[in-house]
């Protein structure tokens, strides 16, 4: 196991603190056998992401797991700053949900040097090199869009104009969720998206980018938001319009997060795919092999599901998040 020592508060992020059963950071005593993380987490941009925080916090508590967090406000040089930081401290082992796919290679390699191994959670990266990481832990985007894609083909009524809400311009859920949704609704002609635009993951972003396409185009009959924050910031923009949402315009998301399930529940969101953020149980398992030098896959899928408004009822009282 390794040592490390605290490095000046100067070369961390303010953000970074610890939890668990370890406390605040390196020591020069005997290793005492705790597994030390270094975690660089994307934002607090959605319930979503807030829903994924809080699960690997608490898993890394039950595990007696040290965890060095990070919160890198959705700037990918936040993030590569955090885990130069966590190499310095020389963690055991680093996880991170990267903002964008590109651009990790540099910092990964430095990783890689100093015989860390890394883990990916939530998004991947867009490398060549693969074994830069470990392992990948996460769903799979692509499905995701194309389960969103499929509900469309099966009820959409004779032409319909789509307008869509991405996710943070090249972020892999971004990518994919949008990859996926396009492959499926290809063969349908009468399905077009008229507009599409990002939204930043946030509610205030999509407000405000379904206020800018409801200005430049009177024809919406569907949107297809990335994440259910950014559909709920829709559906305020359509109701302002004096329309109703989910019946004069129909809304599709994901993630199934608690509000965004309340909506649908209520007939304001049509369709929901889920993408399940509480990972953390299944990052701290991975941590434990890696560290100890077990070979795991390449690709961990998360299991996950559709909502119709029926099953949001059913499901809510027993929501973890």
């Amino acid at each position: 196991m390794k040592r490390f020592t605290t490095v000046a508060a100067a070369l961390v992020l303010a953000t970074v603190t610890a939890c668990g059963s370890g406390g605040s950071g390196g020591s020069d005593e005997a290793d005492d056998g705790t597994i030390t993380m270094g975690f660089a987490q994307v934002g607090a941009e959605s319930g979503w992401r807030t829903a994924n925080t809080e699960s690997i916090q608490q898993a890394a508590e039950d595990a007696g797991i040290e965890l060095q967090f990070s919160d890198a406000q959705q700037k990918q040089e936040n993030q590569i700053r955090a885990i130069r930081s966590y190499i310095q401290q020389d963690v055991d082992v680093i996880a991170f949900s990267p903002v964008v796919e590109t651009g990790w290679d540099a910092v990964l390699l430095e990783a890689q040097r100093a015989d860390i191994p890394v883990i990916l959670t939530d998004r991947a990266i867009d490398s060549e090199d693969t074994s830069l990481y470990e392992t990948f832990l996460g769903s799979d985007f692509v499905e995701e869009g194309r389960k969103a894609g499929q509900w469309l083909v099966d009820n959409a009524e004779g032409e319909t104009s789509v307008v869509e809400l991405q996710g943070t311009t090249g972020a892999a859920p971004a990518i994919d969720r949008k990859e996926g949704f396009e492959e499926v609704i290809a063969d349908n002609p009468d399905i077009e998206i008229i507009a599409t635009q990002t939204g930043d993951f946030t509610r205030s972003g999509g407000k405000e980018v379904m206020e800018a396409f409801l200005r430049s185009h009177d024809d919406i009959d569907v949107v297809y938001a990335h994440n259910d924050d950014m559909g709920l910031g829709a559906i305020e923009a359509i109701r302002a319009a004096g329309m109703e949402p989910g019946e004069d315009i129909r809304i599709i998301t994901v993630d199934a997060v608690e509000a965004g399930m309340e909506a649908l529940a209520a007939g304001e969101i049509n369709f929901i795919v889920e993408c399940n953020p509480l990972l953390g149980d299944q990052l701290m398992e991975l941590a434990e092999q890696v560290v100890a030098g077990e070979e795991v896959p390449e690709r961990v899928v998360v299991e996950e599901t559709t909502f119709t408004q029926e099953e949001a009822e059913a499901a809510l009282p027993d929501r973890q998040y």
